[in-house]
């Protein structure tokens, strides 16, 4: 770099797909009833997504500020070709080295013990809460062992070799914790794995000292960083299929219950007898007129009760022998 040249920092690749998938998490929650156990699990999906976007962001806004030369991806996804797929938060690429980055932005503490396990420490409703993380570093070596597959597909046993050596060389991984309030207890770590895991405050100081014998021009930088762009696929995993099967599966369970009750309702209006034809009946919970049913399960098979019109939403239910 001359005397007077800027450090420049390239963003080949800004977007990324988590606020597109964020979108469609919220749309299918309005379809649910609240409160659901599938509405609930939708609702821990939309707090993950949204706190992963807020660490991505924090990312982002210190590698352009970070007043140094690099170029920089974010959200690159590759498959190799029998279906092994990696999700790369970061690919930062400096003078010297490549830099893979894993960005978790979790609540509580984090512990790393002896043995390398992540250990997350919160509150939540009153309680002191402790419980084992999978491991990032773990993801990032998975990671890592895709990138090597992908760029040595098609190649010559020689030409693998040289890629993979080259990338152990020249290729290293982080952890960034993206959360400014989480405190990281690395005192028992493995020295290889207490490097790899910082704060997101700590991320220019780290990647300015990361050194390697070999010291890239900013066209090499931007060739090597093209060469990680095409390897992006844009026809990815559908990660909101799981959700998009159990939204149906509650719809059509809903529709079942809901044609049951009418054809219920439909009999038991043609064979109501007149002592049972008496005056309408008011659900005391919502104000909702009450109708004859007839239980089709259970221990009460048979047996006829008055239930909420207003079902599911209200589930009131009176049994006719009170009457």
């Amino acid at each position: 770099m001359g005397l007077f040249d800027k450090p420049e920092v390239s963003i080949l690749k800004e977007t990324s797909d988590a606020k597109d998938y964020l979108e469609k998490l919220e749309s299918l929650q309005k379809d649910l009833p609240k409160n659901s156990e599938l509405s609930n699990k939708i609702d821990k999906e939309i707090a993950i997504t949204k706190a992963g976007i807020i660490g991505e962001d924090a990312v982002m806004f210190e590698l352009k500020n970070s007043g140094m030369d690099l170029v920089v991806l974010h959200d690159l996804y590759i498959e190799t070709s029998d279906g092994r797929g990696a999700q790369i938060d970061y690919v930062v690429i400096t003078p010297y080295v490549t830099v893979l980055i894993e960005c978790k932005n979790l609540f509580g503490n984090i512990e790393i013990n002896n043995k390398g396990d992540f250990i997350r420490s919160f509150s939540y409703g009153g309680k002191s809460i402790k419980e084992g993380i999978y491991s990032p570093i773990t993801q990032n070596e998975r990671h890592l062992t895709v990138l090597k597959d992908c760029k040595s597909e098609d190649k010559g046993r020689l030409k693998r070799v040289l890629i993979n050596k080259s990338i152990d060389m020249f290729n290293k991984s982080l952890v960034v914790l993206a959360n400014p309030k989480t405190v990281v207890n690395d005192r028992y770590a493995p020295k290889d794995i207490k490097q790899k895991v910082i704060r997101v405050d700590q991320l220019i100081t780290t990647l300015k000292e990361m050194k390697s014998n070999y010291k890239s021009t900013k066209e090499e930088m931007l060739s090597f960083g093209e060469s990680y762009l095409k390897l992006n696929r844009d026809e990815r995993k559908e990660y909101l299929s799981k959700f998009q099967e159990l939204v149906q599966q509650s719809k059509q369970t809903t529709e079942i219950k809901k044609d049951n009750i009418v054809a219920d309702s439909v009999a038991e209006k043609e064979n109501v007898s007149e002592t049972d034809n008496r005056e309408k009946q008011i659900c005391p919970w919502c104000g909702k007129e009450l109708i004859l049913r007839t239980a089709k399960k259970g221990t009460n098979a048979g047996n006829r009760f008055y239930g909420c019109s207003g079902y599911p939403q209200c589930k009131y239910i009176k049994n006719i022998k009170n009457y």
